[in-house]
Parts: structure tokens; C-alpha cells; sequence
């Protein structure tokens, strides 16, 4: 019974985010909508964590085969991929230089605002 419970829990949000994607006036994603939902739920501690742990870790341990039909979908595409190749390279590059630099800052604040503000 905990398994359907924690099952039924994630889907409602999932179910709420879809409703609210309809609902909403522009568009947002209903996965943006469901994981700020949770955040709130469980900031809220109206959903404990121990009440989707089971399965969450089960979804985050299969997740690799959730992406098997994006992957099979993007190699249909290919002749695409290979003509754009240079321009895709050049986004990924940057895009990881971007997340990189992000990151790093984000440490150091973050480094900083344990420290009560003091700098090394």
C-alpha cells in the first residue's frame, strides 16, 4: 500500500502540473510547473520526503531508460545533426562554459555566506 501511495502522490502532482500547464494563459512547461509544485509541498512540509522517497529513488535509479526514446527519436535527424554540427559543438561548448562559470560563483557565494561574510 506505501508503493501505491507514493506512486499516487507523484502523479497527482504530475496530474495538477498537466492541469495547470491548460489552465495557465502562456506557456510554461507542465515539468517546471510539477517539480516547483513538489518544492512547495515539500517546503511547505504538506509532503514529507519519506512519503516519495521509495519511489523517487527508484525513478532516479532507471532514469538512463526514460531517455531511450528522445535518443532513438534524435537519430532519425541525423543528416540534420551532421549539418549543423559545427553550430551544435559551439553551443554545447558555450553552454558548458557558462554552467561552469555559474557554478563556480555560486560555490564561492555560497563558501562566503557560511563564512558570515568574511573573505580568504
Amino acid at each position: 500500500m506505501k508503493i501505491l501511495t507514493q506512486v499516487g502522490i507523484i502523479f497527482g502532482i504530475c496530474w495538477l502540473s498537466q492541469c495547470i500547464e491548460q489552465a495557465l494563459p502562456f506557456t510554461m512547461p507542465a515539468s517546471i510547473i510539477g517539480m516547483v509544485l513538489l518544492l512547495a509541498l515539500l517546503g511547505l512540509r504538506i509532503v514529507k520526503t519519506e512519503h516519495i522517497q521509495e519511489k523517487s529513488d527508484f525513478l532516479l535509479a532507471n532514469l538512463p531508460f526514460f531517455f531511450v526514446p528522445a535518443v532513438v527519436s534524435i537519430m532519425k535527424y541525423a543528416d540534420v545533426l551532421r549539418s549543423n554540427l559545427l553550430a551544435l559543438i559551439a553551443v554545447c561548448v558555450v553552454s558548458m562554459v557558462v554552467t561552469f562559470a555559474a557554478t563556480v560563483l555560486a560555490v564561492r557565494l555560497t563558501i562566503r555566506l557560511m563564512n558570515g561574510g568574511k573573505k580568504k
